[in-house]
Order: C-alpha cells, then structure tokens, then sequence
C-alpha cells in the first residue's frame, strides 16, 4: 500500500519528505493505518461512511459488496470499526451482509483504552418497521448490546421483542421513519460520538440528504459489472451537490482508498 496523497498533507500533492516511509510501497501496519484514520480530536459528533464502488459505479455484486473488495479493503474495514464508538447499519444491509456482533481486536484494545472507549463497538441497526430477526447472535451474543434505531410509531410489539431480546432501543422519529439527524445526535447523547455507517445505499442516502455525513471512505475497486446495481447512495436526492474535499488517497493492487470531508469542517 502507498500514499498517492500524503495523509498529513490537506494542500498539496506535491512530492514531500518522507521519514516515516508512509509514501512507499508497502503493508502499513494497523498502527499506521488508525493514524492515518484516526477521528478529529472534538467534542461533537463525527459520521463517517465506509463504502466501496467499482468503476462503473456498483456499490455491490450478486446483492453483497464482499465481491468488489479486497484484502487492503478489509484491513481499513477492520481499521475504521477499530476506531468507532458504535457501527450504524440499515436494516437490510444487515440481513443481506449477515452481520455479526463487532468483535474486540487486541490490536486496538490499548488504543480504545486511552480513548475512554469499550472492547468493540457497539451496533445500531436502523429499522423503521423493526422487522429483524431478534434471535440472531447480533442481538443474543454482542459483546456491547446492539441498539436499534427506530421511530415512535414503531410497533409496539417490535419495540417490545427487541427489549426482551436485549436490544436498546434508541427513538429517533416522531413517526414510523428515522429521522438521520436525531439518529445521529441520539447515538451521541449516548457516547457514541464516534460513529460509522457502512449502509446500505438507503441508509447513506438519507444521511446525505439530511447534511449529516462528515467524511466517505470510498474504496474504488478497479472492477467493471455493468447490471443495475445499486450505487453507494440512494433514495432522496440533494438540491445542491455537496463537495467535499479530499483528505488522503492510498493504493495498492489498483485499488484507491481515499477519504473526502466536508469542505466546512476542519
């Protein structure tokens, strides 16, 4: 893996000294790589998307984005969990990607002690109807209980399945919809200030919608599918395109790792 834009460079992509060797051609160790990631240093809610695209725009293959990724790509998929305070998903990316309690990495247990943070972190499944499968081991086995993300007109025999399942149950709507600001300042309200959605499409475009996505970690994976797959954003669109700014590009195998911001946010 090599840096293509320096991680500590938001100006220019002119050649620069390189003493830490992070501009060659090589494995960054996991160390590096929460650096390179790590979460600004604020007080207030930071959302960050991880999402992976093939050229022509596909955000997944055969109905899973497993298939457009990569090694380097799970090692930063790794990275940006072993950063987050809690993992926001919707509740189809959940049931199509099999998702699994957050497991604790003992390559980020010193990391997430200092930060004040818990072993894993925790996941939050947004769900306006509730319709999960509460006996799955991401609500019966989580080493941080799941939360679900919900409506106030949500069934109330759901809301009540999901407590006895050990869920938390998190309000984020005055109706049967999530509403994606209060979702994220709910999650915050809780300490989980630093949060990363991994989707779905839905779920990202609501987020986007909404102007509350702070960052995109965008793996390109040099792939072409053709079909009509989803691209990494759906639903609502925006009256105004929002720019963002590019704040690190990394390759390797053809693959680019780039993570934009906010052109509004330090």
């Amino acid at each position: 893996m090599r840096s293509l834009f320096p991680v500590t460079d938001l100006t220019t992509t002119a050649a620069a000294p390189d003493p830490s060797g992070l501009l060659t051609d090589r494995e960054w160790s996991l160390d590096e790589l929460a650096d390179a990631y790590a979460y600004p240093a604020t007080g207030d809610p930071w959302l960050r998307a991880n999402m992976v695209s093939t050229l022509d725009g596909a955000a997944q293959h055969d109905g899973r984005s497993q298939g457009i990724s990569c090694a380097a790509d799970m090692r930063i998929f790794g990275t940006l969990r072993g950063l987050a305070d809690v993992v926001i998903a919707g509740a189809e990316t959940v049931r199509l990607e099999g998702y699994r309690p957050a497991r604790a990495r003992e390559a980020f247990a010193g990391r997430r002690a200092a930060a004040g943070q818990g072993p894993a972190p925790a996941v939050a499944v947004v769900s306006g109807s509730l319709d999960l499968d509460f006996s799955l081991p991401l609500f019966t086995e989580p080493l941080v209980p799941t939360l679900v993300v919900t409506g106030a007109g949500a069934p109330a025999d759901r809301i009540a399945a999901a407590r006895k399942a050990g869920a938390e149950v998190v309000i984020a709507g005055e109706g049967a919809r999530v509403d994606p600001a209060r979702a994220v300042c709910e999650l915050a309200d809780r300490g989980l200030r630093r949060q990363l959605t991994e989707g779905g499409p839905r779920l990202l475009g609501q987020f986007v919608a909404a102007g509350v996505l702070d960052e995109l970690c965008l793996t390109l994976s040099p792939m072409l599918t053709a079909g009509d797959a989803q691209r990494i954003a759906g639903g609502p669109g925006v009256t105004v395109p929002e720019r963002f700014a590019l704040a690190s590009l990394l390759e390797e195998d053809g693959f680019l790792f780039g993570r934009y911001r906010r052109r509004d946010v330090p």
